[in-house]
């Protein structure tokens, strides 16, 4: 699947607002996508490190119209947790040299909030 048709839409919520400080953003997200997936696609869309998915399945309300009632489709939310404070990493390259990789991540996703 592409990133564009895993992530559906972002939740605006009061609940999910209070997460933006610890960096938790919550999405509505495709049904048969995975945790993995899901990673994937945020990085890609938005360019920022994800650390944790949490992934719940929500189940629809029960509607009525007059004397109709009736079922809303259930859906997947997933809370993503990314990582706010991102720093450049090293490693021991071959000959013992040392090498620094300065990925160039984003601390929050701007586009979220529809700024």
């Amino acid at each position: 699947m592409l990133p564009e048709e895993i992530i559906i839409k972002p939740i605006i919520t009061e609940k999910s607002s209070d997460g933006l400080a610890e960096g938790k953003y919550t999405f509505k997200v495709a049904k048969k996508a995975t945790k993995v997936q899901i990673a994937n696609a945020v990085e890609s869309l938005f360019n920022v490190k994800v650390l944790n998915v949490n992934t719940m399945i929500v189940k629809g309300k029960e509607k009525r119209v007059g004397a109709n009632s009736g079922k809303r489709p259930d859906w997947k939310k997933a809370i993503v947790t990314i990582d706010t404070n991102p720093a450049e990493t090293s490693y021991l390259a071959k000959g013992g040299k040392e090498v620094k990789v300065d990925k160039k991540y984003k601390d929050s996703i701007d586009e979220f909030m529809g700024a």
